[in-house]
């Protein structure tokens, strides 16, 4: 086969992969399949989702510079993670919802970033965006910690505590917005300093692309979220381990590929942007936010258990020492894997309250 007729068939392949989303996710509201089924065709079909929302994400980045084209792709790829949130929060699952989101933060930057500096290619890395990322987690734990200390003892979902998460939300959502406008005018300023890189989408298409694959991507989220009970009671789980762990990586599966992806194709910069900026805006957003959203449904409490402000104080500080050259290396991501392989086991033994 020439080079033409296997570029042909990549792309028939991939159009393919790239219909199964809607596929399953039609199958899931006709009720058409079984829930195993439906969870392992949904994590097939993320795969190809994973490679569209890297491709757009690359292609964004040639316009936008790897600081902001990281924080987009976080913005997009985050809206599963806050849909699976309000809707659990809706439904009353509040340990889900706590556990979900400090899984999200100790995976992508534990796990996704780990993949990211093992298997991409060695580069040099925006050490100062890199940390102020990382800084805005550890921020944002102390904070909690002032919540949750309260709900070590006693009922964890009372009142009292949802109200004194209040505060704490409108304040870390003060520091995440003005954060992130420094760090964007400061972005902007680099890119109007570097060489604009020619070919690639034109913006238009690369944030649309970016926007449709996402919207797919939540509704594929949503049916894997809905029969992860299932999936839990085949595999005998605790519905903490399956939040901590199954929900957070599924909900922020494409970012995962994206990033692994990008290192892969030699953009270190931008690879390791998105979860960096992903785990930052899913701590100094995410929480507050779905914090006070949750009142138009049942308030939610920060009060989160020791071991997940273990993982979150941990996922702040060891990728600081990681990347506190400003370079990556193969074994600070071995590094990085090996603590999250650590924590999974710590959650696995941990159970529910």
């Amino acid at each position: 086969m020439d080079k033409w007729g296997r570029i042909a068939a990549r792309g028939a392949l991939l159009t393919l992969a790239l219909l199964l989303g809607p596929l399953v996710i039609a199958l899931d509201r006709l009720g058409a399949a079984g829930d195993l089924t439906l969870f392992v065709l949904a994590g097939v079909a993320l795969i190809p989702l994973s490679w569209l929302i890297g491709e757009a994400t690359d292609n964004l980045a040639l316009h936008t510079g790897p600081g902001i084209g990281g924080f987009l792709n976080a913005t997009f790829g985050n809206a599963p993670e806050l849909i699976i949130a309000i809707v659990a929060v809706a439904d009353g699952l509040t340990e889900i919802v706590r556990a979900s989101l400090v899984g999200s933060v100790a995976g992508n930057l534990l796990l996704v970033l780990g993949f990211t500096l093992l298997f991409g290619r060695k580069g040099v890395i925006d050490r100062q965006s890199a940390y102020v990322s990382l800084g805005l987690v550890a921020f944002a734990t102390v904070l909690v910690l002032v919540a949750a200390v309260p709900g070590f003892h006693g009922d964890p979902d009372r009142r009292s505590l949802a109200e004194l998460a209040l505060p704490i939300a409108v304040l870390l959502l003060i520091v995440r917005v003005t954060v992130t406008r420094r760090a964007l005018r400061r972005q902007r300023r680099l890119q109007a300093l570097a060489e604009v890189e020619d070919g690639g989408w034109p913006l238009s298409v690369a944030l649309v692309v970016l926007g449709s694959a996402t919207v797919v991507t939540a509704l594929l989220t949503e049916t894997l979220v809905g029969t992860l009970r299932a999936f839990a009671d085949t595999a005998h789980l605790s519905e903490f381990f399956v939040a901590v762990v199954i929900v957070a990586i599924v909900g922020n599966a494409t970012e995962h590929g994206s990033a692994v992806l990008l290192a892969r194709r030699g953009r270190v910069k931008l690879a390791v942007e998105i979860p960096l900026a992903s785990s930052a805006q899913i701590a100094g957003l995410l929480i507050p936010l779905v914090a006070l959203v949750s009142w138009f449904f049942e308030p939610l409490a920060l009060s989160f258990r020791p071991v997940e402000l273990a993982a979150m104080g941990i996922a702040a500080v060891l990728p600081a020492l990681v990347l506190r050259t400003g370079r990556t290396t193969r074994f600070g991501g071995a590094i990085l894997l090996a603590a999250y392989t650590v924590l999974v086991s710590v959650f696995y033994f941990s159970g529910d309250r």
